[in-house]
């Protein structure tokens, strides 16, 4: 597991802290893959994950929703015959915090 995964979520409301411009930078870093996307303002983690089948991509989705019932977080899913696109973003404070590169790191390890 890489080190950001192994971190605990905090409790997040709409008055937390935004992630900084330093902590994005360095958060990023463990989680590359991911594209930071700006929607409307609101900046998010976004990925797209390739399948064969839609029932791998199922699976996966499935997975992913157990990490976020997990952590009380939830990501816009997005599947595809063969692709999963997974947005992360902390929805009350309209924008990134660090759980948000938290659960992108546990995400990742879903596929591996």
């Amino acid at each position: 597991m890489s080190q950001l995964s192994e971190q605990q979520c905090e409790a997040c409301s709409w008055d937390a802290p935004h992630a900084s411009e330093s902590e994005i930078r360095e958060w990023h870093e463990a989680i590359p893959e991911w594209q930071i996307v700006d929607r409307d303002g609101i900046m998010q983690l976004e990925r797209s994950y390739k399948f064969r089948n839609f029932r791998q991509a199922l699976e996966f989705t499935n997975k992913v929703g157990e990490i976020a019932e997990e952590a009380g977080h939830h990501p816009a899913l997005l599947t595809e015959w063969g692709k999963v696109t997974v947005t992360w973003w902390s929805h009350e404070m309209k924008g990134l915090h660090k759980n948000d590169f938290i659960l992108a790191a546990r995400t990742d390890e879903v596929v591996k």
